[in-house]
């Protein structure tokens, strides 16, 4: 028969070699990823290729950068006031010309015709005129002659009443006869006053024809004026003295009403127009300033007036010259001006540079204290302006932050400085 056989304990459960291996394990990784994972994210940088910032709290003031062109102070454009073709040009572009010069003529036939049936229109209303005013005399003197008779017939009437009042006193006339001449009598008072009546009527009403006459005439003297003044616009003349920068016109070619045909630019000082991204219509102010460098100094420009019609998504202003404009600047020429864009405030700020390509402000490389090591910090940027990035999180005033490209930097963790 076999004996029973004593089972050893085993040293090494399943449970602990699970264990000890888990321990083992999470040693591998840490020494992993502090060792051999912070070798292969960390590389070597020269500081001497870098630009290296200090953040600073200070004071911060907004701009935008815009392109501006000079244009000479006061332009004024020439337009076709009446239409037509070009007939004469008297001057060529890029002369200077003084106020009230000839610069071409446009003919238009029908508005020769329409002067000419006016001209005739008017001619007819003035016969007319002379007419009625000829026959309104001729009326009031037969009125005169017709009053002037029953005056007369009066008088004699008068006198054969006031006789036969005489004699009825003495019965030496019938007083029938008496009767019939004071009827006649009073009758012909009435028929005296009947015909100053009628007559002052009749003169009234054909005085009003003549008045009615009259305007009509007044009116068409009136728009023949207006009509010959549009001939005369037809002969394109300087509104003011300058240099005729611009003139659109062939010989032979027509002309629309309102038709841009020039330019002439008074050379009394130059502003500057500038096309401005929609997007800050609602920031630009009269009053904002702007500035720009020429010839090695700097200059102040205001903004003067704003257009507030967006073409292709962009609004233009007007700005204008602080002071003294600068020597030798010229019509056309381009401007680069920084303008503000509001009050100044107190912030933090971090210069601008290469670093905002690659990051879009999210994040940056952050220097330590020993100036030796520079670590990946997350950051959160706001407005800008040329020169600084105003720092809204992630970073302290004395922190110093790498702002040259890092675009050689691939995505390392951390940069060593040599």
């Amino acid at each position: 028969m076999g004996m029973d056989r004593k089972i050893e304990k085993k040293k090494w459960p399943p449970k602990k070699i699970a264990l000890i291996g888990s321990v083992v394990i999470f040693v591998f990784l840490v020494v992993y990823f502090l060792g051999f994972k912070l070798t292969k994210s960390t590389l070597n940088v020269r500081t001497d290729r870098i630009t290296i910032s200090t953040v600073e709290r200070g004071p911060f003031q907004e701009y935008i950068p815009v392109m501006g062109n000079v244009l000479p102070i006061y332009q004024h454009y020439l337009d076709a006031a009446e239409g037509g073709r070009v007939e004469e040009i008297y001057l060529e572009a890029g002369t200077f010309v003084e106020k009230g010069d000839r610069i071409l003529k446009l003919t238009n036939t029908n508005l020769l015709l329409d002067i000419m049936w006016r001209e005739a229109e008017l001619f007819q209303q003035s016969n007319n005129l002379r007419n009625t005013r000829l026959s309104m005399e001729q009326y009031r003197l037969q009125l005169s002659q017709q009053l002037a008779e029953i005056e007369n017939q009066l008088q004699q009437q008068k006198r054969t009443y006031e006789r036969y009042k005489e004699l009825i006193k003495d019965d030496l006339i019938s007083k029938h006869e008496f009767e019939l001449a004071r009827d006649q009598y009073e009758f012909l008072i009435k028929k005296k006053e009947l015909t100053i009546e009628s007559q002052k009527n009749d003169l009234e009403f054909r005085q009003s024809q003549i008045d009615a006459l009259e305007a009509s005439l007044q009116r068409m003297q009136d728009n023949l004026v207006i009509v010959k003044q549009k001939q005369e616009n037809l002969t394109i003349r300087a509104p003011v003295s300058g240099h005729l920068t611009a003139l659109d016109a062939e010989l032979g070619e027509a002309k629309s009403q309102g038709q841009r045909l020039g330019q002439i630019d008074v050379l009394e000082g130059f502003r500057v127009r500038a096309g401005i991204d929609e997007h800050y219509i609602a920031r630009i102010e009269k009053g904002r300033t702007g500035e720009f460098d020429f010839a090695g100094k700097s200059y102040q420009l205001i903004v003067k007036t704003i257009y507030p019609e967006v073409r292709d998504n962009r609004f233009e202003v007007d700005l204008e010259f602080v002071g003294e404009e600068p020597e030798g600047i010229t019509r056309g020429q381009t401007l680069h001006i920084r303008l503000e864009l509001g009050d100044i405030s107190e912030g933090i700020l971090l210069a601008r540079g290469g670093f905002y390509q690659t990051t879009g402000g999210n994040w940056a490389y952050v220097v330590d204290e020993s100036g030796s090591l520079a670590s990946k910090r997350r950051i959160r940027l706001g407005r800008q302006n040329p020169q600084v990035y105003e720092v809204l999180e992630g970073l302290a005033p004395g922190e110093k932050v790498i702002t040259s490209s890092y675009e050689n930097f691939g995505n390392m963790e951390r940069l060593v400085l040599k």
